[in-house]
């Protein structure tokens, strides 16, 4: 059974079948209706991509150190924000890994609060996303890890802190890594999954004060969720930079 279309899947679908079927063939997939490639989340991750693009190209040709706009104040107390809590968890040198942690930040949180849009859905309500951006964070982690203690120093983390328990703790960290992206996977999706069918439901059985009651929890949701995911990638690559002592 086919999911509801939002009018801009439907668009993607009208103008931009034909590139997604290349596309997927290129990987050997097939869709089961080659005329409606698109997926909802699908078209909801890429607007809300190209909203980041936008915003920030406009904000960056309005950067200004005498008179910051509005939405620069907003921007640099995220930085700050974001920099301040690498600094609490204890992400050595934390300047370096700021960008990635602002951006995920911003853009979960934009996924997020696009559902509560009239029209729209949250991206990060379809499992397929935050499988995404958690192993866009299992990949980061550990390639900083090995780029800051190169292999030999990194692998040692997997090891435990006795030589001589090396062979037992070493599957207990590569199964405890592993299930990472999984958790980071599940908790964003239930969160928002069941929000969002919280609010559609409310929202059926009246229509003013309970549905913006739940709304006001959604955006509330939405805030903490994506807080929390970046905080877990913080403290991911906090244990993967650090140096033993």
């Amino acid at each position: 059974m086919q999911e509801h279309e939002l009018w801009i899947t439907a668009l993607f679908n009208r103008f931009l079948a034909g590139p997604a079927n290349r596309a997927l063939d290129l990987f050997g997939l097939k869709v089961e209706d080659p005329a409606h490639p698109w997926a909802n989340w699908m078209a909801m991750e890429i607007l809300v991509f190209f909203i980041c693009i936008v915003l920030f190209a406009a904000l960056r040709r309005r950067m200004s150190v005498d008179k910051p706009g509005k939405v620069q104040h907003v921007f640099e107390v995220i930085y700050q924000f974001v920099g301040n809590s690498a600094d609490e968890v204890g992400v050595q040198h934390s300047g370096r890994y700021v960008a990635y942690f602002g951006t995920l930040f911003i853009f979960i949180l934009f996924c997020n609060l696009i559902g509560v849009i009239p029209t729209f859905e949250s991206p990060t309500m379809f499992p397929m996303v935050p499988a995404g951006l958690a192993i866009c964070t299992f990949a980061y982690y550990n390639f900083m890890g090995l780029k800051e203690q190169g292999v030999f120093g990194y692998l040692k983390h997997f090891a435990g802190p006795i030589w001589w328990l090396a062979p037992l703790m070493f599957p207990i960290e590569i199964v405890s890594h592993l299930a990472r992206p999984l958790s980071l996977t599940i908790r964003l999706f239930a969160n928002m999954f069941a929000g969002e069918q919280v609010t559609l439901a409310f929202l059926k059985l009246t229509f003013l004060i309970a549905p913006a009651i739940f709304m006001g929890l959604h955006v509330f949701v939405s805030l903490l969720q994506a807080y929390i995911f970046m905080l877990l990638t913080m403290i991911y690559v906090s244990s993967a930079v650090e140096h033993e002592h």
